[in-house]
C-alpha cells in the first residue's frame, strides 16, 4: 500500500517538475509511510527524491516505533550528536524544487533554506493534496468503522443526563464512551449548552445545563489512524416551537444537501443548496460558517464546502455536511454526518438518528 502511495506520489512530482519531497510531522507522513512522528524539537522528515528511493530519518531514540515498509523507504536513523537537517538536504540531492509538509516547524524550514540556498521551496499539499482527498476502499472502510462508533457514543449519551451537571462534566463522558467505543484518541468534545450553543466552537465550562436547555453536542477522535466528527442535539426535559421550527428547517437543509452530492457537483453548490433553504426561512444570517470539510487522516482536511470553491466533487471524496443556525443570546443548533461522495451518489457514514434527542 505505502509503495503505491510513494509511486503515486513520483508520478504527481513529474508533472509538478518537484525534484524532492519533504514531509515531516502532519498527516502527509503517516499516508506516505503509515508512522506519526511526533513533534519533537529532534526532526523526522521523510525525503522522497523523485528518480530515488526515499529515506525516512529519524532520531535513533524514536526508530523502534517505526515499522519498516521496504517497498516504500529506508530508515536511517540519526545520532544525538548529527545534525539531522544536513542529512535531510543530503538525501535531498541538488534539488531545484522541493515540496515542503506544510506542517513542518518553521525552524526547520528555514535551516533547510539556509542549507538548500539554491532550492525554491513549494507546499507538499500541491503533491500530496490530489492524492489524499481521494480516499481509497480501505480508508473508507476505516471512516466508516469511526463514524459508526461514534453513533454509537450519541445513542448511549441520550440515555444519561445531561441537566444538574456542567457541560465539562458532560463532555467528558461524550471522551470515555469515544475510547470506549474503540478510539485511540479524542480529538474534541463540544458541548454547548443554552446560548453558549451560538458559539459553534465554544469550549465546554462550567455552565450547568438547565431543563429546557438546548444542547449542541459535537465530538469525535481518532480510530486506526482515521477521524471521526459527528454532531448531534439534545435537549433537555422539553423544547419550544420556535425551537421545533428552527430545527425542522435546519434538518431539511442537511438533508439536501447530502441528496446534492454527486460526482462532477462544485462543493459551492453543495453549501448553496444548504445556505438557500436556511436563508428562505429567515435564518440566513445566523448560518455563520461553510457547510463541510474534508475528512481523513485529519478531521478537517479538503474538499471544503464553502462559496466561492468550485472545485468538482470526485468519487471517493469524503467530507462533512454540518449546516448550523446560531441565535445570539439563545442557543444554537447543527446537524453533522461524514459522507462519501460515491459513484452513485452520497453515502452517509453517521446512522444516528437526526432528531433531537430529549434527555433529563
Amino acid at each position: 500500500m505505502y509503495g503505491q502511495r510513494m509511486e503515486r506520489a513520483r508520478a504527481r512530482m513529474h508533472e509538478l517538475g518537484i525534484d524532492a519531497l519533504l514531509v515531516s510531522v502532519g498527516a502527509d507522513l503517516p499516508y506516505l509511510t503509515g508512522y506519526e512522528a511526533m513533534p519533537l524539537e529532534r526532526l523526522t522528515m521523510l525525503v522522497v527524491p523523485r528518480d530515488e528511493i526515499a529515506t525516512l530519518i529519524v532520531p535513533r531514540l524514536e526508530a523502534p516505533r517505526v515499522e519498516e515498509q521496504p517497498d516504500a523507504f529506508r530508515i536511517f536513523p540519526w545520532e544525538e550528536t548529527e545534525d539531522p537537517v544536513a542529512i535531510a538536504a543530503a538525501f535531498a540531492g541538488p534539488a531545484v524544487r522541493a515540496a515542503i509538509g506544510d506542517q513542518t516547524w518553521a525552524r526547520f524550514v528555514l535551516d533547510l533554506q539556509a542549507a538548500m540556498p539554491s532550492t525554491t521551496f513549494v507546499s507538499a499539499s500541491h503533491v500530496t493534496g490530489p492524492l489524499r482527498v481521494q480516499k481509497d476502499h480501505q480508508e473508507i472502510a476505516a471512516l466508516r468503522a469511526a463514524a459508526h462508533a461514534v453513533d454509537a457514543v450519541a445513542l448511549e449519551m441520550a440515555q444519561r443526563p445531561f441537566a444538574g451537571r456542567r457541560e465539562r462534566d458532560v463532555a467528558r463522558d461524550f471522551s470515555h464512551l469515544i475510547h470506549e467505543f474503540g478510539h485511540e484518541r479524542t480529538n474534541f468534545a463540544i458541548v454547548a449548552s443554552g446560548p453558549n450553543g451560538a458559539s459553534p466552537h465554544h469550549e465546554p465550562g462550567d455552565r450547568v445545563i438547565e431543563p429546557g436547555d438546548v444542547v449542541v453536542c459535537d465530538f469525535g477522535g481518532t480510530m486506526r489512524g482515521y477521524c471521526s466528527d459527528i454532531t448531534r442535539m439534545y435537549v433537555v426535559g422539553h423544547t419550544t416551537q420556535a425551537f421545533a421550527e428552527m430545527f425542522d428547517v435546519l434538518a431539511e437543509a442537511q438533508a439536501r444537501a447530502v441528496d446534492a452530492v454527486a460526482p462532477g457537483i462544485a462543493c459551492e453548490e453543495i453549501d448553496l443548496v444548504a445556505r438557500r433553504i436556511i436563508s428562505d426561512a429567515g435564518y440566513g444570517e445566523y448560518f455563520i460558517h461553510r457547510t463541510g470539510h474534508g475528512i481523513g487522516l485529519e478531521a478537517h482536511e479538503e474538499p471544503y464546502l464553502v462559496a466561492g470553491n468550485d472545485t468538482k466533487l470526485e468519487v471517493g471524496n469524503v467530507f462533512s455536511v454540518e449546516p448550523g443556525i446560531y441565535l445570539p443570546g439563545w442557543y444554537g443548533a447543527r446537524i453533522e454526518d461524514i459522507v462519501v461522495c460515491t459513484a452513485d451518489g452520497p453515502e452517509s457514514l453517521n446512522l444516528a438518528p437526526h432528531h433531537a434527542y430529549i434527555v433529563g
